[in-house]
């Protein structure tokens, strides 16, 4: 197993490779430690002629207990195990015979072990220190570069601190991989330090012992024989390897030059906007007060729908935070560069970020919004981020025909839109399909598109937003300050939804309004890299859609019921959906001003859309029984004014009566009650009766007159 082969990819180390790397440091450790052993007990044989028997038994148990070790890296371990059993058995049989020739066992046996014990392990604890140094001066021009400051009175200092980086990198850079190279090497030579002492040591004892050669078969030469072989073989294998890692370090050298500068040039080292999963260093702000904040580095990855991240030295990494449905955008922090915020889908958890470049920053933000989409569950996921990001660059382009431009947006529907439950009652369906309409009679050309809410806040910007149809705020303190007290209403939903943005129209004659504008503020989003959102609740009554503010509870935009025309949902994404308000007032040429908003919600689209629908058919009943209630009032004092027209008329011919019958009592002659010639004269019954009902009837007209 080779650890420079594991790190070729990596520039410097990761949390990963610093792992591995403690296997290998505590496998050197192990050799160590083993092959002091060994040099005991080779010295007591140099030292002491008289506990040679003693050594060389303690020798053969060492080796014979070498299978019981536990070596964290074990390549051949079966055939080192079977090879040291044999040696051990023959040192066994030699132990009560041998005798310590000081000369031969010191160049044969004891140079071996000494030069490894004092050459290569030193070597390997010599370039731990110095690789050990150069992660900590890197360490420290990573934090004077991170702490740079954004003004343009810096360029020297930046400058100073750019060259500190990029020599501290190199030379960690090249220090690791010297330091790796000693680590794998290291690992041919556990195997020469062990065989070579004990080749010398067993030539020693056959060139002193002649006399005792029947104990030294011909079996026995031929298995040293093939165990010097083995050695030089291993050795030129290892010379061989040598050879192509410094080849490599030379190549890698030359390639990754140009990544040793901490903010590269974007020209010639490219984003990747396709990316499902990523991993690297970056700086994370923890508040330490009220308006104080720390940077802390630390190791970040992703890990499906996770954001994770590992501190040096720990064994796994920790949750972040759920990144499903989040949100990302760059921010501009006060005292840091190339910082980004992430937001949890619930708003409840927000992670500010700082990467180490322009570069780096753009493709943790294209990652985790990517992430956020769910392109991570498809089996291809980063063809699909591809193509969904080359759809979003085409988006732009506008095609020929209006069924190219929506090819990749909406799919094949039925002509009857859903925009007709939104429509008021009882007026006409809306018009088929767009199918053969330009892009200018659906959207105005070179109109604006804006990306986030902006309330009015004074009465020229409110009168300019009135007019554009952006509503009005309302007092967050609940007084009345001027404004209409809030509506009473039968429906009251209220739903979570993210502001993509809003722009005019042409027409709102059919819901393909709502899905070109739909495409061109998702493509001008994704060219522009555009990734906040305004979250509000969507408030739907009988009355009017509300825009709320989730933590001040402050309404930000107030769309009435009666001006939106149109409302639909995306057939794909079903979080997408979106409304059309119609204003009443118009500009100077009098035609009115039609604006198309679009949302994203946690919810079906379509069921907000089936809400606003239901809202309008509600008020529109409510408004049929307002005017039959007030028809039927009027209906009632019409016929309370006929009633009082007619008794009047029948009184005044009533008392017409009456004034004719007194025309008619004054006008007969009155007969007299004496005569000229003083004669009397008798009245009859009848005409006394007409007399008295004569003066009767004109007492009762001089009462009513």
């Amino acid at each position: 197993m080779s650890l420079l082969g594991f790190v070729l990819k990596s520039m410097y180390p990761e949390e990963g490779t610093r792992s591995l790397l403690g296997v290998f440091e505590e496998d050197a450790a192990a050799i160590s430690k083993y092959s002091q052993q060994l040099f005991q007990a080779m010295h007591r044989i140099y030292d002491a002629q008289n506990e040679l028997s003693a050594a060389t038994h303690l020798t053969s148990k060492l080796l014979k207990g070498y299978e019981k070790q536990r070596f964290p890296l074990c390549c051949d371990d079966e055939v080192m195990s079977s090879t040291l059993q044999q040696f051990a058995k023959v040192i066994d049989e030699l132990s009560s015979c041998h005798a310590v020739l000081s000369t031969q066992l010191a160049d044969a046996m004891m140079f071996p072990i000494t030069q490894f014990k004092e050459r290569d392990l030193k070597e390997i604890l010599t370039l731990k220190e110095v690789f050990q140094i150069a992660s900590d001066d890197h360490d420290m021009a990573i934090n004077r570069y991170s702490r740079l400051s954004k003004r343009r009175d810096n360029e020297k200092v930046k400058g100073e601190v750019m060259e500190d980086v990029y020599t501290s990198r190199k030379k960690q850079h090249q220090t690791m991989m010297h330091y790796f190279t000693a680590l794998n090497t290291l690992q041919y030579k556990k195997k020469m330090s062990l065989l070579e002492p004990l080749l010398g040591y067993m030539q020693a004892q056959i060139s002193f012992f002649k006399l005792g050669s029947e104990n030294l078969t011909q079996q026995w030469e031929d298995f040293l024989t093939d165990i010097g072989t083995s050695v030089q073989n291993v050795r030129r294998e290892m010379a061989g390897e040598m050879d192509v890692m410094q080849q490599t370090i030379q190549d890698m050298e030359q390639a990754n030059d140009l990544l040793y500068m901490p903010d590269p040039d974007p020209s010639l080292v490219p984003v990747n906007r396709n990316l499902t999963r990523k991993a690297g260093y970056l700086n994370t702000r923890n508040k330490t007060g009220l308006v104080s904040s720390s940077w802390e580095r630390q190791y970040f990855f992703t890990q499906g729908g996770n954001l994770m991240s590992q501190a040096r030295g720990d064994v796994a990494g920790g949750l972040v935070m759920d990144i499903d449905n989040c949100s990302v955008m760059a921010v501009d922090c006060e005292d840091r560069r190339f910082c980004f915020q992430i937001t949890s889908f619930d708003g409840k958890k927000v992670a500010i970020l700082q990467a180490e470049s322009r570069k780096d920053c753009e493709e943790w933000i294209a990652t985790i919004n990517n992430i956020s989409k769910r392109i991570y569950l498809s089996e291809n996921p980063e063809e699909i981020a591809a193509r969904v990001n080359q759809s979003a660059l085409e988006a732009v382009t506008p095609s020929p025909s209006f069924q190219q431009r929506h090819e990749s947006l909406r799919p094949r529907r039925p002509p009857a839109a859903r925009a007709s439950s939104v429509s008021s009652a009882g007026s006409e369906t809306a018009s088929p399909a767009l199918s053969v309409l330009s892009l200018d009679a659906l959207v105005a050309p070179n109109t604006p598109i804006q990306f986030d809410i902006i309330s009015p806040v004074s009465e020229e910007d409110a009168g300019q937003a009135k007019a554009a149809g952006l509503g009005r705020r309302t007092n967050p303190f609940g007084e009345s300050g001027g404004t209409p007290a809030q509506e009473s209403s039968i429906l009251h939903q209220l739903f979570f939804a993210r502001f993509l943005g809003c722009m005019e129209v042409q027409n709102a004659e059919s819901s393909d309004v709502i899905y070109e504008t739909m495409r061109q503020i998702l493509a001008a989003r994704a060219i522009h890299n555009i990734f906040r959102m305004t979250e509000s609740h969507l408030l739907v009554t009988c009355e009017c859609l509300k825009l709320i503010d989730p933590q001040t509870q402050v309404t930000r935009l107030r769309f009435p019921l009666s001006s939106v025309v149109l409302c639909a949902a995306h057939q794909e994404n079903k979080r997408l959906f979106g409304f059309v308000l119609q204003t009443a007032e118009g500009r100077v040429d009098g035609r009115p001003i039609i604006v198309c908003y679009i949302f994203e919600s946690n919810n079906d689209g379509e069921k907000i859309c089936d809400s606003v629908g239901l809202a309008k058919q509600i008020a529109f009943h409510s408004e049929m029984d307002r005017k039959a209630t007030e028809k039927k009032k009027e209906q009632d004092r019409a016929k309370e004014k006929q009633q009082e027209e007619l008794s009047k008329q029948k009184q005044i011919e009533k008392d017409l009566e009456e004034q004719s019958r007194l025309i008619a009592a004054f006008s007969r002659p009155t007969p007299l009650a004496a005569g000229t010639d003083g004669q009397f004269l008798v009245l009859s019954n009848s005409q006394s009766e007409d007399s008295d009902a004569g003066v009767e009837g004109r007492e009762k007209g001089e009462s009513e007159a």
